[in-house]
């Protein structure tokens, strides 16, 4: 990442602070989230030394770096004691773990590098769990009956444009079979730091203008555009960059 965060800091005249976090397996999660918000603030309360103006601090990153960086600014945005963040910037990130079978999981499902069951499997290793409840995270089985009531306002293929179903998307039919044994084990996925686009709706009305990039070809494109939504509807200010030749990495 070093000569990308030189481009960025060349590019827009800014200074970048990239965040060495400590990785999983090794440092069990969530040790990840904790490092960069830890950062951050420190970043924040001493911003001036590095000749930064505290309110022009952008928080960035992409895949499960936007996923930290959706989860960071969520615990900033009821922080009375910080600077307000100035923007978000989340590029392809990874933000539920509702629903493996969007449009987006279904079209790109083999499509390098960010194959479908490589990325459930990636998250399970991150959280130490089984690899052998993939199939029941795949067939929705680990969600109460409560939660995808509640969670069907945030997750639902009924708010991605037509657009991107066109390419061989077929809605669910069945209802999975609630497994609380595979639920139980895979808990801590519905946390907001793991899968942001569950946070209440208190947090994410307070959140800062956000720059979401979307790839048509990623398994992981529906989770912006859901997010995109859900911050609009909250009055939140979205640009939002979709590369319609894209794939995860691309950047």
């Amino acid at each position: 990442y070093e000569r990308t965060c030189r481009y960025f800091a060349r590019k827009t005249n800014s200074v970048v602070v990239s965040v060495g976090y400590r990785l999983a397996p090794e440092h069990p999660y969530p040790t990840q989230f904790e490092d960069c918000l830890t950062a951050t603030i420190h970043f924040m309360r001493t911003a001036q030394d590095y000749g930064v103006d505290p309110s022009r601090i952008i928080v960035c990153g992409d895949s499960s770096g936007g996923t930290l960086t959706a989860a960071v600014a969520q615990a900033l945005a009821t922080r009375r004691d910080l600077p307000k963040l100035r923007a978000q910037i989340l590029i392809y990130p990874y933000l539920q773990c509702v629903d493996f079978n969007l449009p987006s999981y279904q079209q790109n499902k083999g499509v390098p590098i960010l194959l479908k069951e490589r990325t459930l499997a990636l998250g399970l290793k991150y959280l130490n769990k089984d690899l052998s409840v993939i199939e029941a995270l795949l067939n929705g089985s680990h969600i109460p009956e409560d939660l995808q009531l509640k969670y069907q306002k945030w997750v639902n293929p009924d708010y991605i444009p037509h657009e991107f179903k066109t390419r061989g998307y077929k809605p669910s039919t069945t209802q999975p079979l609630f497994s609380k044994e595979v639920y139980t084990l895979v808990k801590p996925m519905f946390d907001s730091v793991f899968s942001p686009m569950l946070a209440e709706d208190s947090v994410i009305a307070r959140l800062p203008e956000t720059f979401i990039l979307t790839c048509e070809f990623d398994v992981l494109r529906d989770d912006g555009l859901l997010y995109k939504k859900r911050l609009e509807d909250h009055g939140i200010k979205v640009t939002w960059c979709h590369l319609q030749e894209g794939f995860h990495g691309t950047v």
